[in-house]
């Protein structure tokens, strides 16, 4: 694994993960509302079907093999690695996100991913199912992909608007009900602290909405200054294999890095085999794949920036937080 220059920043991928804690209009967990992601509201600016949603035969294919065998009534995290495992092989292609120059969109690319777009897919699928229909649409995979991908679960076609960092990711979703953060909660678990957060500012060339948008780059600055005071908690590596029985399969494992930069590096699913073994399912750059690997454990040891790994594990659409007061309440709580 290489790294840039004298900054120590990770290796570069698409899903070093920039965001700030902004709370936009958003969505309490209830049962009466746990039907799926709010409809896309009237006025926003998105961007042509056949840009956002590529991979119209795979959806349909995985969608007949799901009903065929019944996935909606499997646990959720059972959901999302039989959705994974579809997905295995899928080629690794870096920024899959930055699909165009000014407008911000919700976007499913099934032919083609990074690690963001591989375990944010197979966890909309899976909450997608959750949700009984009669057959769907690549716009309800859409909504999915929205709810968990930006501040509040909305994107009005602003790329300020997306979670951009990783760690902050688990505090979003933790506040909307979509996914559990667990790290702080697991054995071993210690807070990071003193970390600069950076990349997207530091090496805005390689973002094409930054590139294109110069008025971004001081609006990201900010956020990531807001992302750096965080509470973000980290289970280190040497301490992985004891708690490694703890996690279940589609529990998404955030890689935490030892540089400055951002607080992860990469991010997967945990998958545990028929061997008894939790191994890290991800969109591996080296791979150039999406792959079953070692160890969760065994996969850390391999790389020395690798610092531990942050755990979050989802919840059924039933727990979606849809109330904008109670999100916001949920957000303040978990950041402190």
């Amino acid at each position: 694994m290489s790294y840039f220059g004298k900054m120590n920043y990770p290796t570069r991928r698409s899903c070093l993960f920039l965001g700030g804690l902004a709370l936009l209009p958003a969505l309490t967990r209830s049962e009466e509302t746990a039907s799926a992601a709010p409809e896309t509201p009237a006025g926003k600016r998105r961007l042509p079907l056949e840009t956002i949603f590529r991979g119209r035969t795979k959806f349909d294919a995985m969608l007949s093999k799901a009903a065929s065998e019944n996935w909606s009534a499997l646990p959720i995290g059972d959901r999302i690695i039989r959705f994974a495992k579809q997905l295995e092989g899928t080629p690794y292609v870096n920024f899959t996100l930055e699909i165009d120059d000014h407008i911000e969109s919700p976007s499913v690319n099934l032919g083609a991913v990074d690690c963001w777009s591989f375990f944010e897919q197979c966890l909309g699928l899976a909450r997608m199912i959750g949700v009984k229909k009669d057959s769907y649409s690549p716009e309800d995979l859409l909504r999915q992909i929205e709810f968990t991908r930006y501040h509040a679960g909305t994107c009005g076609g602003n790329y300020l608007e997306r979670i951009h960092y990783l760690a902050e990711w688990f505090f979003e979703n933790d506040a909307r009900g979509s996914c559990r953060h667990l790290t702080p909660t697991l054995p071993g678990a210690v807070r990071i602290t003193d970390r600069r957060v950076s990349e997207m500012t530091t090496l805005w060339k390689s973002y094409r909405y930054l590139r294109n948008n110069p008025e971004l780059r001081q609006p990201m600055r900010e956020i990531e200054e807001r992302v750096e005071a965080l509470p973000v908690y980290h289970v280190p590596k040497s301490r992985v294999a004891a708690i490694e029985p703890r996690l279940q399969n589609g529990d998404v494992i955030g890689i935490a890095t030892k540089y400055h930069g951002a607080f992860c590096s990469h991010v997967g699913l945990a998958l545990r085999t028929e061997d008894g073994v939790t191994r890290f399912m991800h969109a591996s750059r080296d791979f150039k794949k999406v792959v079953v690997d070692d160890s969760i454990s065994d996969y850390l040891a391999r790389f020395s920036a690798h610092a531990g790994i942050l755990v979050g594990r989802p919840l059924e659409v039933s727990e979606s937080v849809i109330d904008r007061t109670t999100y916001e309440s949920n957000l303040q709580k978990l950041v402190g």
